[in-house]
């Protein structure tokens, strides 16, 4: 009985493992994961709360983005950079996956349509700015109308060493976003950031008010990267 379930449960993990791999090929084109990157994965679909802490360029985005495109719902990406979230819109839209931003570069009108379409179930994600998430208007009027309707299946707090007044760039609008919790708690809330000391880890888990979260910290060791020491002669600078 017991091989009996341990072949069982083999079965069942490859199966999962080959229903992720195939959203991978078809998100990105890759055909395996990055180092952490399935354990980061898994963890989101298990609807759990995540602190992960990868490197720049570690591929931090596709942890909530392939969750996102394999659930019911809508991700809802919280971002302190316009110029980050634009970035992250073009690269979902050029593999034809439907995602948005609203933040300040848009008129009303933009707005208007970019939140109608939102509540239409349009987008798979939505990047927002902390200031445009957390406007009263928008968490009682479209915020509260997603959740009932289409469905949140995550809030992402991209760059979240922004809620740590420990970290080397504070924002004080990323404090108030523990609401999103005590206004939603069924949502899972997945912070992501590529620099955190420990201290500034404890403290996003305090902040956001993360449950039992999954923490997962990568290696930053960067095999590509490296020193290398030359002698310098007189000729060196011409």
């Amino acid at each position: 009985l017991f091989r009996h379930r341990a072949r069982a449960r083999r079965r069942l993990a490859l199966r999962r493992h080959r229903i992720l791999l195939a959203g991978l090929n078809g998100l990105v084109g890759f055909d395996r994961f990055r180092p952490g990157q399935e354990a980061i994965v898994r963890d989101v679909l298990s609807r759990r709360d995540v602190l992960a802490l990868m490197p720049t360029g570690g591929g931090k985005s596709l942890c909530f983005q392939l969750p996102a495109l394999l659930q019911p719902g809508v991700t809802l990406v919280v971002s302190p950079l316009i110029a980050l979230m634009q970035d992250q819109v073009r690269q979902l839209q050029n593999n034809g996956i439907p995602a948005a931003f609203i933040n300040s570069s848009l008129d009303a009108a933009d707005i208007r349509s970019r939140t109608q379409a939102l509540l239409r179930g349009e987008y798979k994600l939505l990047y927002l700015a902390p200031e445009r998430l957390l406007l009263q208007e928008f968490l009682e009027g479209p915020l509260n109308r997603l959740h009932s309707g289409i469905g949140i299946n995550a809030f992402v707090i991209d760059e979240a060493h922004c809620v740590s007044e420990w970290g080397h760039d504070f924002r004080t609008e990323y404090r108030q976003l523990a609401r999103l919790r005590r206004r939603h708690p069924e949502v899972p809330l997945l912070a992501f950031t590529a620099t955190a000391t420990a201290r500034v880890r404890s403290d996003i888990i305090a902040q956001l008010e993360l449950r039992d979260p999954a923490v997962h910290v990568a290696s930053f060791n960067r095999p590509n990267l490296f020193y290398r020491v030359r002698p310098k002669d007189k000729s060196s600078y011409r």
